[in-house]
């Protein structure tokens, strides 16, 4: 916290006491250092189509400042960014900046139509928030259709100046993002996914850092090279930037000490082989204690959903000692070392590493809560409208697919956004009837009754009261397939006190909550075919959107909105619209 603003008022009480006057001088003192500290970062992005050369093909690839994957921003936590995003691409944008809890500042959150209208081609916008009591790795990336493909970067967090990591202080800091190419345009892909009801085609590649890396066509010599020393600590920030693949990431002969995730630490553990679903971030510690050499940096995918396709292909980078022996003229560098990878359906192992992840010392969780909330999410599908042809219900037996929660498949507003609306008080936007259970109970896990395969559209939110204590049960289901979600909630982050599997029970669950040292995260992968409860206290006010992060899943419907009620007075309330927000 910064006491600037606490200053004048501590001068007003200035006391005739001794004690009173020292606190006065040490609290100035703190005041000063704080505020002194915390830098404003002035960043200029301009969205724009960018040849990019992958798989032997050059594609117009919609980037940041020309470059992919887009510039790393770094900051200092109590550093305020501002972010100026001119629109020079074909296609309506907005950026998100990915766990930053914007307090107060929600109309720089960046989802499209639900904090802000898109930005128009040829037209811009300044993103403008302060990071507060935020450290470790997080991210940006586009907000609008899919064009967060190839529109993203890392956003790294370090302490306050003058202050350390919970961790010996790594030699090097590596970014690692996780992304997922098309050898094609992604916006073809789902515009064509959306025309025929079908599931989109499935991606060509992973990358790392924008590269996919020596086993695919055409790309060794670009593959990303991870560098480290014999005897060094290094961090790597991982982060799962793909579309819509859950993924295993693991480096050869080396073991990971997984530190932090979604920029909040966590109790150090130790392991081979960590799971990032889309939207993740996990910070590893790495020692450089093998023989100098080459060593594959690995990722695939983890593939929960039975019988649906998907990229089966695996990116890697190259961790590079820098003492390893160089090769001698005319002869091939070493091959580096691969690493085993989980199979593609192990849920095993992300049952075992998600189980793994505690905060490091005990924490402050909600015990006593006010909203108690259930909601499903999973897959359906529509019956073809009568005024659709075969070709545009080209989903299971003639359907279409969609996606819910509690049976209602979101549906964004077209000219004006949730948290305009709300605020201006705009009527028939959006309704606040959004079911706080699933409307009808079922075996959500098991054989589920086709009648339940057809969610309703609606703008439908749920609102709560400021500084109201929630609870989320995040129940899959069977429907379709069940499938593991990674449920991202923006403008907060949460305690995930219990993961299970098969259909939440209140009664037997709830004596497995963990409510001494759960992680703090915003983005939860709910375990396919079963549950997660998460809990937080809704302290910042705005409308914040709630989905799945598997972008598919997102255009489908499988969303919501908390709408969090301002508080009393200014510090408890969201800040005005700033001047240039876009106009729909």
């Amino acid at each position: 916290m910064c006491y600037c603003l606490l200053l004048p008022t501590l001068k007003i009480m200035e006391a005739h006491k001794t004690l009173f006057t020292l606190f006065f001088f040490v609290l100035s003192a703190l005041a000063l250092s704080s505020c002194a500290n915390a830098k404003i970062l002035e960043h200029e992005f301009v969205i724009q189509a960018t040849p990019v050369k992958r798989l032997c093909n050059t594609h117009s690839t919609i980037t940041v400042n020309g470059q992919f994957p887009g510039p790393t921003l770094e900051v200092n936590n109590g550093d305020t960014l501002v972010v100026k995003v001119t629109n020079k691409a074909p296609y309506n944008v907005t950026i998100h900046w990915h766990g930053i809890r914007q307090m107060r500042t929600g109309w720089a959150d960046g989802p499209e139509f639900v904090t802000q209208c898109p930005i128009r081609p040829g037209e811009s916008y300044t993103y403008r928030f302060t990071i507060e009591g935020q450290e470790g790795t997080l991210w940006y990336h586009a907000h609008s259709s899919w064009l967060r493909a190839t529109v993203y970067g890392a956003l790294i967090i370090h302490p306050r100046q003058g202050e350390s990591y919970p961790f010996p202080k790594p030699k090097r800091d590596t970014p690692i993002l996780l992304g997922e190419w098309w050898d094609a345009n992604p916006m073809d892909v789902v515009r064509q996914a959306t025309q025929t009801g079908a599931s989109p085609n499935i991606s060509d590649a992973y990358t790392i850092n924008g590269q996919p890396g020596d086993l695919y066509k055409c790309s060794t010599q670009g593959t990303t090279i991870v560098p480290i020393d014999s005897g060094e600590t290094n961090l790597l920030r991982v982060i799962n930037a793909a579309l819509n693949q859950p993924l295993f990431f693991t480096v050869a002969n080396h073991k990971l000490t997984v530190v932090g995730a979604d920029a909040s630490y966590l109790k150090p553990f130790t392991t081979t082989v960590i799971m990032l679903g889309p939207g993740q971030t996990t910070d590893v510690l790495i020692n450089g204690d093998q023989p100098p050499s080459r060593y594959y940096v690995a990722a695939r995918a983890y593939q929960s959903a039975q019988n649906a396709p998907f990229d089966n292909t695996t990116t890697t980078a190259i961790l590079e000692y820098k003492s390893a022996p160089c090769p001698a003229k005319g002869v091939a560098a070493i091959k580096p070392l691969m690493p085993p990878l989980p199979a593609y359906n192990d849920t095993n192992t992300v049952t075992s590493f998600s189980n793994s992840l505690k905060s490091p010392r005990k924490v402050e969780v909600p015990t006593e809560i006010d909203e108690n909330l259930f909601f499903t999410v999973g897959l359906g599908l529509n019956n073809c409208p009568p005024n659709f042809s075969p070709s545009q219900c080209q989903g299971p037996n003639g359907t279409r697919f969609t996606a819910s929660m509690n049976n209602v498949s979101f549906v964004l507003p077209n000219n004006v956004s949730i948290l305009q609306a709300h605020h201006l008080g705009v009527q028939g936007v959006f309704t606040t009837d959004f079911p706080t259970q699933p409307p009808v109970k079922f075996d959500y896990t098991g054989n589920v009754s086709r009648s339940l395969w057809q969610p309703v559209p609606g703008t439908k939110v749920t609102k709560l009261r400021f500084g109201s204590r929630v609870q989320i049960v995040l129940q899959d289901t069977s429907i379709v397939t069940p499938e593991n979600h990674p449920i991202h909630l923006h403008g907060y982050d949460f305690y995930i006190v219990a993961e299970g599997f098969g259909n939440f029970d209140p009664k037997k669950d709830t004596s497995k909550f963990n409510l001494v040292d759960p992680p703090m995260r915003n983005t939860v992968a709910v375990p396919v075919n079963g549950w997660a409860v998460i809990r937080f206290v809704a302290d910042n006010p705005g409308a914040w959107i709630m989905h799945c992060h598997l972008d598919v899943h997102i255009g489908w419907g499988l969303a919501t909105v908390l709408l969090v009620d301002n508080g009393v007075g200014l510090l408890q309330s969201i800040e005005e619209p700033p001047e240039d927000l876009p106009l729909c």
